[in-house]
């Protein structure tokens, strides 16, 4: 099954002195995806929490929210909730690991994305959660300067850097491994940053549990990357 690959949905841009309804509006628009943000980086009950408070700082915050990027807006407040959140429950990391583990069965049973897996292994944190950034939710430079609080050009040599360490990684385990990664850097050079509709056939199993190399697609200079910004 493929990844949400939900892009931002502008709510409207029209004035609304009325706070309720711009709220009803941006629910309306920014739960579905928002909640997919949340699910692949958290289990149910805690994404649903992270989800609620997201929400909850948006209607705090309704009159700062920037209107027709609201759901980046969202990504960007959700993704500081979840780093609050892994700090306070970090003595549950163990048990929410074996959980994941048996939700998503059929990360381990992949073979076509073990090279790549093994190689987001050894990246950084932040490098891992830009690459997903990238590949889940299809975010362009600039929607991705708004959740990474920089500009639309650092957003983009972030990214070329993290694509080039996991190139750097795919190449040096060898084998398969690094023949799979040519392989879908060559079929995303002829399609967007995800990769194309081959890169796009071969990124369900990689949405259970971490993008696929031709998810994540080919490593481009950051200028080539920002060329795609629509």
């Amino acid at each position: 099954m493929r990844g949400d690959r939900s892009r931002a949905v502008p709510v409207s841009t029209a004035a609304d002195p009325d706070g309720d309804e711009r709220f009803a509006r941006l629910f309306r628009a920014c739960f579905q995806p928002l909640s997919a943000y949340a699910l692949r980086r958290a289990p149910p009950e805690e994404a649903m929490d992270v989800v609620a408070e997201t929400l909850t700082i948006a209607w705090r915050r309704l009159d700062s929210i920037p209107r027709g990027a609201e759901l980046p807006w969202l990504y960007g407040v959700a993704r500081r909730v979840l780093a609050n959140q892994r700090r306070s429950t970090n003595r549950h990391h163990a048990l929410v690991e074996r959980l994941a583990r048996e939700v998503h069965p059929a990360v381990e049973s992949a073979p076509e994305d073990a090279g790549c897996a093994a190689a987001l292994a050894r990246l950084t944190p932040d490098e891992r959660e830009l690459l997903r950034l990238v590949a889940w939710e299809g975010l362009r430079p600039a929607q991705l300067a708004l959740v990474l609080g920089c500009s639309p050009n650092a957003a983009a040599i972030r990214v070329h850097r993290a694509r080039s360490r996991l190139r750097a990684a795919l190449e040096s385990a060898g084998g398969d491994s690094a023949a799979k990664g040519d392989s879908a850097a060559k079929g995303a050079a002829q399609g967007g940053p995800s990769g194309g509709a081959d890169a796009r056939a071969a990124g369900g199993a990689a949405v259970r549990g971490g993008p696929s190399a031709e998810r994540i697609g080919p490593v481009r200079t950051s200028s080539e990357w920002r060329s795609h910004d629509g």
